[in-house]
């Protein structure tokens, strides 16, 4: 057996810089984090090669004592913590020592720092732990900490290195987390000597949002702003118009951090269910302000999981804070016609030609009003004087439909609706976004006489004008939001009415779906289902929920419990009964059936009473609409 050993203190420190310093990101959060910590308001990060040879960031922070320069370079060294008391209150974001320790063991670094009380500054440098030079020079108030030639002296970590675009690419996503999560911090990034972002520092951080993300995501965004005890939320989140296939999007911190929760992300994601279609994730931009003693964030070398004390209470405010935000708006998305052509071709595709002179411009608009004269005077010289063109034989009946329409009604909707501003964006920039129709438009009592019922397409969607907006629903996704809202209603009233099942039916259960019947046993109960155990794993199901009864199957029982197991916050009654209101959208009328125009006026009704009838509970559009403009451009009424 080979002698044990003690290691020398150099191969420590280069296997504790495994542990921090992955990749130039790493060295990039590291310095950044220490530069925010040091209650700097400006940061600019510049790297070459991806960070591979060259990350230099500069503050204007309070700086390092000339006397404490080399310490801040000893391994466990630290200015955030005194004792092992002090992480059950740590607000810092580094605080470990181990950051200037670990990137001083596999590069080259030099680091150049003043405090206000210093008439001059320090430049220390340093090489692969080495103490190389500590002199005098002079300097503004802040610090700038350059590190070169990242693993130079361990070649077998720098060959796991990526190329330097993709390590760049690592950087500046960093970067923008960062600045995302500090926008009182003005922050600059520079890469190969060109600007990449800079942020103003203003603590506006819509403003940070529109810089990193861009205009269609900034003007889809709703507020979120609660407080509860020792936690408070506030920032944005995405209108589910702007949903994504991957969670990249969801971003939220705690205290300044940038934290990964399952716990936050499953809560953020059963808010939307309702509300987006599956496999698709929202854009999320939460700041969470936790009492420390609330938090361990030792749990994980670079800090970025975390446990909470009271986990359930967070998942319940997260989750209501979400939903909250999402049910008070109304979220119809607008549909265009035409894509403009910089979106075809990608900004930089884009062909800019010259704009013609005055007289070229009128004379162009002169042959186009030529042009539609004697188009039109052709349409009306092809019939006799005498005849009209003979009409659709659906226009009588869309007349008919839309009198009907326009009879005084008594809608049951209890929400008014909300527009938006006139758009201030030119119409030929305008992006496709989430429409906001809230101030007294689609939804308001009285604009429901307005609504003109023009007629059923395909047996499938109705189409209604209102307001120079083509609105069209989809009977299908419609009748399964106001069944799935019945359902719910009745269920969490607890006005369920059990109906008897002769004979049983009988479910085989795996030993997992047998422990998640037994936890919720109680729920299913009070929703009015009837189970008893049947001998080994078989349960008899003897009654359901009455509105339930005439699709109560096997195979759709089954799916219910499989789907709590989905969930790891199943415990909660409100997704349980999700879960079961969810089947009642199998009785819900199908596309291809023609229904009478009372029959849709009763349903759009029931609909537009809803808090939430923009998608149906599988987070498909109930409406959609098109603009008057947008139609008029596909007939080239608009040039």
């Amino acid at each position: 057996m080979p002698n044990i050993t003690v290691l020398d203190q150099n191969t420590i420190n280069k296997i504790a810089a495994g542990e921090v310093i992955e990749r130039p990101a790493s060295v990039v959060k590291e310095l950044l984090e220490n530069a925010i910590d040091a209650k700097s308001t400006a940061i600019t990060v510049e790297i070459k090669e991806g960070g591979t040879t060259f990350i230099r960031v500069t503050d204007n922070g309070c700086g390092i004592p000339r006397e404490e320069v080399s310490l801040a370079f000893l391994s466990h060294s630290t200015s955030k913590i005194k004792s092992v008391e002090d992480l059950f209150t740590i607000s810092s974001l580094g605080f470990r020592g181990e950051a200037l320790a670990s990137i001083a063991a596999v590069s080259q670094v030099e680091l150049i720092t003043k405090t206000s009380a210093g008439l001059t500054g320090t430049r220390y440098q340093i090489d692969g732990g080495e103490e190389r030079t500590v002199e005098e020079i002079g300097a503004p108030e802040g610090t700038t900490f350059i590190a070169r030639n990242l693993f130079y002296n361990t070649p077998a970590r720098k060959k796991f290195l990526k190329t330097p675009a993709t390590e760049g690419a690592h950087v500046a996503e960093l970067v923008e987390k960062l600045a995302l999560s500090h926008p009182e911090v003005s922050i600059r990034f520079i890469q190969n000597n060109q600007n990449k972002l800079h942020t103003s520092g203003n603590h506006n951080l819509k403003d940070i949002v529109y810089t990193v993300f861009g205009r269609e995501i900034a003007s889809n965004l709703l507020e979120v702003t609660v407080k509860k005890d020792q936690i408070s939320i506030h920032g944005y989140i995405g209108k589910p118009v702007i949903a994504r296939g991957n969670r990249n999007y969801e971003n939220y911190f705690i205290n300044g951090r940038y934290i990964k929760s399952s716990i936050i992300s499953r809560a953020i994601e059963e808010a939307y269910r309702p509300f987006m279609m599956q496999h698709k994730y929202p854009f999320t931009m939460l700041h969470f302000s936790i009492e420390p003693e609330m938090l361990d964030v030792n749990v994980h070398p670079t800090k970025m999981e975390l446990r909470f004390r009271d986990g359930e209470m967070v998942y319940h405010m997260v989750y209501q804070a979400v939903s909250g935000a999402l049910a008070h708006k109304e979220l119809i998305p607008e549909v265009e016609l035409e894509k403009k052509r910089e979106e075809k071709q990608g900004f930089a595709g884009k062909k800019f030609e010259p704009s013609p002179e005055p007289f070229e411009k009128r004379r162009l608009m002169a042959m186009e009003q030529q042009a539609v004269t004697e188009e039109k005077k052709e349409t009306a010289d092809s019939f006799p004087k005498r005849l009209t063109p003979p009409q659709p034989s659906f226009v009588k009946e869309r007349n008919e439909l839309s009198e009907n329409w326009l009879k005084p009604q008594t809608p049951a909707i209890n929400r008014l609706a909300e527009v938006p501003a006139q758009d201030v964006i030119p119409k030929s920039e305008k992006v496709p976004e989430q429409l906001d129709l809230f101030d007294g438009k689609l939804l308001e009592p009285k604009a429901r006489t307005r609504h003109k019922l023009i007629g059923q397409l395909f047996d499938t969607y109705w189409l209604v004008e209102f307001n120079e907006q083509l609105f069209i629903i989809d009977q299908h996704a419609a009748h399964e939001k106001v069944l799935y809202e019945k359902t719910m209603g009745t269920l969490k009233e607890m006005e369920c009415i059990s109906q008897l099942v002769s004979p049983p039916i009988i479910l085989t259960l795996n030993q997992n779906e047998e422990v998640l019947l037994k936890r919720h046993l109680k729920y299913f109960t009070d929703m009015g289902f009837e189970i008893e155990p049947f001998g080994g794993r078989e349960y008899a199901v003897r009654g359901v929920p009455a509105n339930l009864f005439s699709i109560a199957k096997k195979e759709l029982l089954i799916e219910m419990i499989d789907g709590l197991s989905e969930d790891g916050s199943s415990h909660n009654p409100d997704i349980i009964y999700a879960r079961v209101a969810s089947l009642s959208c199998k009785a819900a009328v199908k596309g291809g059936h023609s229904l009478s125009a009372a029959e849709a006026n009763g349903l759009i009704d029931q609909l537009l009473s809803l808090e939430n009838p923009y998608a149906c509970p599988h987070g498909r559009p109930t409406i959609i609409s098109m603009s008057k403009y947008e139609l008029e451009k596909k007939f080239k009424r608009i040039v």
